[in-house]
């Protein structure tokens, strides 16, 4: 980020909730938040009124989770994408801008999914951020524990699935693929590499012998 070339050294910073495409909040940072905000993997802002650091959340508890940051073409503004834990208004609303039809822009199925790959990668990287997290707890009980945990979600969904229990199969469903992220997280391997596998089965070569 080009913090020099703002007369204040703040940079614009848009906060969008990675899982819905809300637009939560506005605020600022300076050289120091943004840091603080790649260390801790919480938004930090400069406090214009304040004239300090203020990690959102610090007092109400309602943090926001980063789990992926879009510096614009410029290099003076930055869209970061993140979990909130709760609130995001002083008000009590999950948005301190308006929403007078009550309307969230839901990101593509498959948008949340790279975000929550992004963020199960994050707790590999970074297990103290959040100790207590399942997922961090999941990953330092190694393998062993993270397959079983596939083969038990897989079997759930297979019996709600068999059984014509479509909200339960969808809960099992989206509990095997957050498991199913982590083992891949965990054997080091991402989405991408299993994309690339189906993107080969997909393709059709001249007189081949396998379409999806």
């Amino acid at each position: 980020m080009d913090f020099a070339k703002m007369p204040d050294g703040l940079i614009p910073v848009i906060v969008q909730d990675a899982q819905t495409g809300q637009v939560l909040m506005l605020g600022y940072q300076n050289e120091e938040a943004r840091r603080v905000t790649e260390q801790t993997g919480r938004v930090t802002f400069y406090s214009r009124s304040k004239q300090r650091l203020w990690t959102k959340g610090e007092t109400s508890g309602n943090y926001l989770t980063v789990v992926s940051q879009h510096p614009d073409c410029d290099q003076d503004a930055l869209l970061i994408r993140a979990l909130p834990d709760g609130p995001t208004c002083h008000r009590g609303t999950t948005s301190c801008f308006e929403q007078p039809d009550q309307t969230a822009y839901p990101a593509p199925a498959v948008s949340f999914i790279a975000e929550l790959e992004r963020l199960v990668q994050r707790r590999q990287q970074f297990p103290n951020e959040d100790p207590k997290s399942y997922t961090v707890s999941l990953l330092r009980k190694g393998m062993p524990k993270i397959a079983q945990k596939v083969g038990e979600e897989a079997v759930e969904t297979v019996i709600d699935a068999v059984g014509g229990n479509l909200e339960g199969l969808k809960g099992e469903a989206a509990d095997l693929l957050y498991h199913l992220l982590v083992l891949l997280t965990a054997s080091g391997l991402s989405l991408e590499d299993i994309v690339q596998v189906l993107r080969q089965r997909h393709t059709t070569i001249s007189g081949g012998v396998r379409r999806e």
